[in-house]
């Protein structure tokens, strides 16, 4: 039986939202390139996440930084020495992986080629990528790109709030890529090496930092739950002490019910003092706040809430897929069900046929809804039946489509056709735009 995973990566590359990086020369393991809708969708997702916390809050500034950065940060964020995994190798070709490998292959080197059962004990390894840096490369040329954004944010402290001029408690959001030489990845888009990350560094008191951690935990679920996400499908768990990263004094995943169990959409972190502390000796800088009424400095803590833009995707999709089986031709219709918030296209125009008339006229009503704005993309679509081009605006998610047929020449009016209910209404044109923004924002 065909599993909702392989089902959304079908779905992926006949509609347009993902396909496997290099695919023309047999693709890169664990890539993915974003086709028309997926990246309509990822940027959706990002825009919404950026308008939520940044434009719609007075306490959070934005950050946009470099991927490259000195080592020096990374030795003194602790990536260096910390950020590993323990890895086995092969005694015969040499190739490394981690103890689970193992277990799946039977104790067999799990390479294609090799079938040695002699293995040296495991080692630590970082798994940050290395390039090189100028003209020559030697050791002295190698650079990391960056594991994670927040040490962006965490240099730049006295930069922005020296330019923001904004008073604790505040945040600092950033959106931007991310690298890690992961050893186990799969499960479609869920672990890769290259990915996205959007993350808010929220700077507090001390005093204040078990509050405001509890605070984010609460914030962070109800803007996923704001997605229409089944919250019968997402969970908290805190993490134990022995299994907090090296600057964590708290964390809390929100974890999704993937196909394959229970795994981690988001982490909410109390990093502490540890990123201010570290930068602020090993370059002399003094990152503490004076506090007027108190007479006193203190370092800011920082709550950091976390999550990947490729895993929130993800869950969009299979939180939104469905199959349903439509009475009046017996067929099964599949349909993602998006939260109009995020979906790739917010309204298709669809004539009846490709009669010039019918064209002129549903082309003017494109022109004239993109002209109006606050719609978002609005797509024109007069190729195949009109069964068809459903089925089609079903599978990529549009919330509405707008049917011009040749009554519509005569009376000047055009039928609306909601996704979910698939029920029809009959729109004046002149009340066209403010109805489509009405049934959207009702949703």
């Amino acid at each position: 039986m065909e599993s909702i995973i392989d089902k959304l990566t079908s779905l992926s590359k006949r509609r347009g939202f993902i396909f496997q990086n290099s695919e023309i020369y047999g693709g890169l393991a664990s890539t993915w390139d974003y086709g028309p809708i997926g990246a309509e969708l990822k940027k959706n997702i990002k825009d919404y996440w950026w308008n939520h916390y940044v434009h719609m809050r007075d306490d959070i500034v934005a950050l946009d930084a470099s991927i490259l950065s000195l080592n020096k940060v990374w030795e003194t964020s602790g990536h260096v020495q910390n950020f590993s995994d323990p890895l086995i190798e092969c005694k015969d070709c040499n190739a490394r992986f981690r103890s689970d490998a193992l277990e799946i292959s039977k104790g067999v080197c799990p390479t294609l080629k090799c079938s040695n059962t002699s293995f040296d004990d495991p080692r630590e390894f970082n798994m940050m990528f290395k390039t090189n840096i100028g003209p020559v490369v030697s050791d002295s040329s190698e650079i990391y790109l960056r594991p994670e954004t927040a040490q962006g944010i965490f240099v730049n402290f006295e930069n922005i709030i020296n330019t923001s001029r904004k008073k604790i408690p505040f945040g600092v959001a950033q959106i931007g890529k991310a690298f890690r030489n992961e050893i186990t990845t799969g499960n479609f888009i869920f672990r890769t090496r290259e990915f996205e990350m959007m993350e808010i560094e929220y700077f507090v008191k001390p005093q204040d930092s078990e509050k405001y951690y509890k605070e984010w935990i609460n914030n962070s679920m109800e803007f996923i739950l704001s997605l229409n996400i089944d919250k019968s499908n997402l969970r908290l768990r805190e993490h134990e002490q022995e299994d907090l990263s090296h600057y964590s004094k708290g964390t809390t995943d929100i974890e999704y019910k993937f196909p394959w169990g229970w795994a981690e959409l988001q982490g909410i972190a109390n990093r502490g003092s540890f990123d201010l502390d570290s930068h602020s000796k090993s370059a002399s800088k003094n990152f503490s706040i004076f506090e007027e009424p108190t007479k006193t400095r203190y370092t800011p803590y920082v709550i950091e809430p976390s999550i990947g833009v490729d895993r929130l995707l993800l869950i969009t999709l299979l939180d939104a897929y469905n199959e349903e089986k439509v009475e009046s031709n017996n067929e099964t219709r599949t349909v993602l069900k998006l939260s109009p918030k995020i979906s790739p296209v917010k309204v298709a125009i669809l004539p009846l046929s490709k009669d010039q008339k019918l064209s002129e006229l549903s082309k003017k009503i494109q022109r004239d809804l993109l002209s109006k704005g606050d719609l978002g993309k609005i797509e024109y679509d007069e190729t195949q039946s009109i069964g068809r081009r459903y089925r089609r605006q079903d599978e990529i998610g549009t919330p509405l489509c707008i049917t011009i047929d040749f009554d519509s020449l005569e009376d000047n009016k055009v039928t609306i056709r909601n996704r979910d209910t698939m029920l029809q209404e009959r729109v004046n044109l002149d009340s066209l735009h403010s109805t489509l923004i009405k049934e959207i924002k009702d949703y």
